[in-house]
């Protein structure tokens, strides 16, 4: 492949018992571009990650090519896989799209940005430490502090509270949108539109 490919990440823990995490926004995110790109999930030749690869574009227009990968390790392993991704598509790091939670960022609310530190968070770090650099984007899927003195980790390690999952669907797409927003119409653009 060539350098017209993008390498969309979502970041999350694997399985069944991390699915409705707040940590898992990513998972979702990247569940909704694969469900707009009209393919399922399928093992990479690696083994450390699910893809789907395809173009992101309604139907008869000629969207830009994109890999979108959810790393089978947990979380704090994401580089690794992203890193052997990266490889394998030949994706340079300004190519790279992650979607994950952001505490910082209250609920229902993104951010889109290029490059930065990783706040503390471990997939951001993971990838970090294994592409030798910061330098791709993120899709900062705002989830807010947890209330009173919650433990940051149960938090993001724990369900949506009832009210979030009927905002949950909306931030989704939000998201999903900003992804194809940054690839069509740059980084710029997309921030104009959903950094609220």
């Amino acid at each position: 492949m060539s350098d017209d490919v993008w390498l969309v990440v979502g970041l999350g823990n694997p399985g069944p018992a991390y699915a409705g995490h707040r940590h898992n926004v990513g998972y979702l995110v990247t569940d909704e571009l694969a469900s707009r790109m009209g393919s399922g999930w399928r093992a990479h030749k690696t083994g450390r990650a699910d893809v789907v690869e395809g173009r992101l574009a309604p139907p008869g227009t000629p969207g830009p090519r994109v890999v979108l990968a959810r790393p089978r390790g947990y979380m704090n392993e994401s580089g690794g896989p992203v890193k052997a991704l990266a490889t394998f598509y030949k994706v340079p790091p300004e190519r790279i799209i992650a979607i994950h939670d952001e505490l910082d960022i209250a609920f229902n609310t993104l951010r889109v940005k290029l490059g930065g530190g990783d706040n503390g968070h471990n997939g951001l770090r993971s990838m970090r430490g294994s592409l030798g650099t910061g330098d791709f984007y993120r899709v900062r899927a705002g989830i807010g502090r947890p209330p009173g003195r919650q433990d940051v980790a149960d938090f993001v390690l724990s369900n949506y509270s009832t009210v979030e999952k009927k905002e949950l669907p909306f931030q989704v797409m939000d998201a999903a949108d900003a992804v194809e927003s940054l690839m069509t119409d740059g980084l710029e653009k997309t921030q104009q539109r959903f950094n609220s």
